[in-house]
């Protein structure tokens, strides 16, 4: 990552944002982002400039029928660890998460894009790998595995079995089309057992309804 989060004095007091629709960032993964508005290549070079980290939050209403929508109470934290300037302008960047906060206040700036003020306390275990003991890979993989069949995707098995358990469910939560409520809900588990769990619910629930026309990009 280029630099070590280990406690709260890592983090800043002071965090801006990107909201997305149905967008996860979890810590230790990593999200491909295509940025072109304005306002967020203004905050990616403002981020650039300092400490490379910004907000993913998803809004809590629909952007198309609200300007300015009220946000999610938790998003995540990531830093920018891939940056390439395409030739008509637009930055696509990769960033790494690091670390959940809760959102404490949005603050009045002249920026064009939203701050606030983080509270990263509750979700400190974050800065630390997650424990992996009891780990239900079996359950998962035939949770997963019927999921994909039903929807005509693919998956490199080989890999599936071979990844560290918080790699594979971290990517996981991140790349299935999941509805955003349900993603939101993948980020605030509260512990990373408690995420493995909702993960394998989300797939079963699925596999037991009918499929979606969604696919993994």
């Amino acid at each position: 990552m280029g630099f070590i989060y280990n406690t709260l004095d890592d983090l800043p007091e002071v965090l801006a944002l990107f909201p997305v629709t149905g967008v996860l960032l979890l810590p230790r993964g990593q999200l491909p982002l295509n940025v072109f508005e304005p306002r967020y290549l203004a905050l990616v070079d403002a981020a650039l400039a300092g400490d490379r980290l910004m907000g993913m939050i998803q809004p809590a209403q629909n952007e198309d029928k609200v300007l300015r929508p009220t946000l999610a109470n938790v998003g995540c934290a990531g830093r920018i660890t891939g940056f390439r300037e395409s030739e008509d302008g637009r930055y696509l960047i990769t960033l790494t998460g690091v670390c959940r906060f809760r959102m404490v206040e949005e603050m009045e700036t002249d920026q064009p894009y939203r701050m606030i003020t983080p509270d990263f306390e509750p979700f400190l275990e974050d800065l630390m790998p997650a424990d992996e003991s009891n780990f239900p890979r079996d359950r998962l993989i035939v949770a997963l595995k019927e999921y994909l069949s039903s929807r005509d995707l693919k998956a490199d098995w080989k890999s599936v079995m071979g990844a560290p358990p918080e790699t594979l469910v971290t990517a996981l939560a991140m790349l299935c089309p999941f509805l955003p409520a349900e993603k939101q809900a993948l980020l605030e588990a509260p512990r990373w057992d408690a995420r493995v769990d909702t993960l394998i619910t989300l797939l079963e629930m699925a596999n037991a309804g009918p499929p979606g026309p969604e696919s993994v990009n």
